[in-house]
């Protein structure tokens, strides 16, 4: 198992239908080798979902006939980028392993109580593409910090009761390094690819799906309301209802007006609303708006 309280650094982007051929073209990865695996994964909380509740995560995944078990907890940012704790170790079987379990400090409390009842809820399956990014990494970043990203790229479908939506999204984690590579990482991605930021984890998706709700909170800085568009926008391509398409654009235009924004900040947010497409996909000039706006809210 890893040790305590290990911190997983990653921006979610999600993609089009187009997004995996752009992304294969692109000049960063032309030289580095790609590895392929499919990946089951299984998803376990209570029959009252305390789990989901907390916001943490529990996982079950068979990748190349091993099964690894990760714990996730509630992912902390927005415009993409979230920070979590996260615990991951191999065991020998399809079968969650409580004493592990119970030793971890989402464990250490009420939720302790939770653990003879998990069952499973939902299901991830999909195909990963990997790269690993090390030295091509300092032609972009103006830093001289011995970075290392691992790109994945997932495509599949979360299956949660009766219902399904597709998996198609990069994952950039930083394995080594500073948080600033993945930002540098991201909009080089953007110039050429179409993409767009994403606040909602698989398991967040699968249980929204399951329950067919999807809240999205309150926003008064100019970064929480980004983040909600960021969730209107996974909650429409989710739940396919068109208000929420609608509750995007209008965080969008809230952003955009808002007082505390800077000049810099307003262009990039006056980008954004043209550069979606009618069905809320994003064209390449989306990504390097959204990106750069988060960024700028961010530091």
């Amino acid at each position: 198992m890893k040790t305590p309280i290990p911190l997983e650094v990653e921006i979610k982007l999600a993609l089009p239908p187009t997004g995996p051929a752009a992304l294969s073209q692109h000049p960063l990865l032309a030289s580095v080798p790609v590895f392929q695996h499919a990946l089951t994964n299984i998803y376990f909380d209570t029959p009252t979902n305390d789990l989901a509740k907390a916001r943490i995560a529990v996982r079950l995944r068979e990748i190349d006939g091993n099964v690894l078990h990760t714990v996730k907890t509630a992912g902390q940012g927005s415009g993409g980028l979230s920070q979590r704790q996260e615990w991951e170790w191999q065991v020998p079987g399809p079968q969650l392993d409580l004493t592990a379990l119970a030793k971890l400090p989402p464990f250490q409390g009420e939720l302790a109580q939770a653990l003879p009842s998990l069952v499973p809820t939902l299901r991830t399956d999909f195909t990963r593409r990997c790269w690993q990014l090390t030295s091509g990494l300092s032609s972009i970043a103006a830093t001289e910090t011995d970075n290392h990203i691992e790109l994945v790229l997932d495509q599949g479908e979360i299956i949660s009761g009766s219902y399904r939506t597709p998996i198609c999204e990069i994952e950039l984690e930083l394995k080594r390094g500073e948080p600033e590579a993945l930002w540098t990482l991201a909009l080089a991605l953007a110039e050429q690819v179409p993409l767009r930021p994403s606040d909602s984890s698989k398991a967040a998706r699968g249980n929204m799906l399951s329950a067919q709700h999807w809240p999205l909170p309150d926003a008064q800085t100019p970064a929480q309301w980004l983040h909600r568009a960021t969730l209107a926008l996974d909650a429409y391509h989710d739940s396919q209802q068109a208000s929420f398409l609608a509750k995007a654009h209008q965080a969008i235009n809230t952003l955009a007006e808002h007082p505390e924004l800077d000049a810099l900040a307003r262009t990039y947010a006056l980008a954004l609303p043209s550069a979606l497409d009618a069905q809320g996909q994003p064209q390449a000039a989306y990504g390097s708006a959204a990106l750069a706006l988060a960024y700028r809210l961010a530091y």
